[in-house]
């Protein structure tokens, strides 16, 4: 998806249309998690790029999105451009040392 959104459309009330395009991008994503994932993968990754315009456009996580559509709405801004491109993700084996301190302590009865 690469898509530049106006935030004001005649006719059509600025919250319910930002709401929208919310919707939009949330659709897109699920969409994309839903396709079979290639056999040498283990789920879909995105790269994303948001900004007010193509040429502005920097790399953000993608479950930031909806952060930065709030604060360019808020900073006034009257378009945003997203790019969303999925792409095969591969699940790195934690390192030994981190599965010991993260794993929940048995409780003592004393």
């Amino acid at each position: 998806m690469k898509k530049t959104f106006p935030l004001h459309v005649e006719g059509k009330h600025p919250e319910r249309l930002l709401e929208a395009i919310k919707h939009e991008i949330r659709k897109y994503l699920k969409r994309e998690r839903s396709r079979p994932v290639p056999a040498d993968a283990h789920f879909w990754d995105f790269d994303c790029r948001f900004g007010p315009s193509a040429d502005q456009a920097i790399t953000v996580p993608v479950h930031t999105i909806n952060t930065h559509i709030n604060a360019l709405v808020a900073a006034g801004g009257t378009q945003f451009y997203v790019e969303i491109l999925a792409k095969p993700g591969i699940r790195e084996p934690r390192p030994e040392g981190l599965e010991a301190e993260s794993a929940p302590e048995a409780e003592q009865d004393d």
